[in-house]
């Protein structure tokens, strides 16, 4: 089956605040990316994905699975990379908080073992692998926040601002990362520039979808609303 993620007539509310107004939108492609002002419904937007919210009206389908119903299903097949990698590492060891979701999955010791061992080579942090995770930098956080997520082997990733707080030599990392992907990617971000190479942005603006479209023209226009 085809990759698709679909919004059919989806509100969200908290309360009486709406933050998501009448989302109708079918997404196929391969790096997506959304962009709009704090408070325009984006992460609510992204946590609607792999069903941390579930929309006050409508639905929202993964590979035809409703978040709503089938969210066990969902989150299989959607990882989410928190803006905060810290809120993220569950262990205190970098193998060790790689190994822990798969043993979830009751696969055996030899299975995780070389699980680990592929996603500390890709993103170069074997060298790390007995070391505290919560001393690595700011980048080898976002990275193994990142392989926490692919370790499980989902077919969409969700990346809620993956550039905050790094310096522009583990920006260039995280977006290689991002960039090597082979899961769908829907990233969150205010940096305009690493969006330039995707294939479709959504902006955002007081919980509605104000631009769809290639990079070159949906990143003009949330640029002229913001001016």
């Amino acid at each position: 089956m085809g990759r698709m993620i679909e919004f059919a007539g989806v509100s969200h509310r908290f309360g009486q605040r709406e933050v998501l107004t009448d989302l109708t939108l079918s997404l196929r492609e391969r790096r997506i990316a959304v962009v709009g002002a704090n408070g325009s419904g984006k992460s609510t937007f992204a946590r609607l994905l792999n069903g941390l919210h579930v929309p006050t009206v409508g639905t929202v389908r993964i590979d035809g699975l409703d978040t709503r119903t089938q969210g066990r299903e969902v989150r299989r097949r959607v990882g989410f990379v928190f803006q905060t990698p810290d809120s993220q590492i569950v262990y205190p060891i970098v193998e060790e908080d790689l190994a822990f979701g798969l043993k979830n999955l009751g696969l055996d010791k030899r299975e995780i073992a070389a699980r680990v061992d592929t996603v500390l080579k890709r993103y170069d942090l074997e060298g790390h692998r007995h070391q505290s995770a919560h001393l690595l930098s700011g980048g080898q956080k976002q990275l193994l926040a990142l392989s926490g997520v692919l370790i499980m082997a989902p077919r969409y990733v969700v990346l809620d601002e993956p550039m905050t707080l790094l310096d522009l030599r583990n920006k260039r990392r995280v977006a290689e990362a991002i960039g090597g992907l082979e899961q769908t990617a829907i990233v969150i971000s205010h940096d305009l520039e690493f969006l330039r190479g995707f294939d479709r942005v959504l902006v955002f603006d007081e919980g509605r979808v104000v631009a769809d479209d290639a990079p070159c023209r949906a990143l003009d226009r949330y640029l002229e609303r913001m001016g």
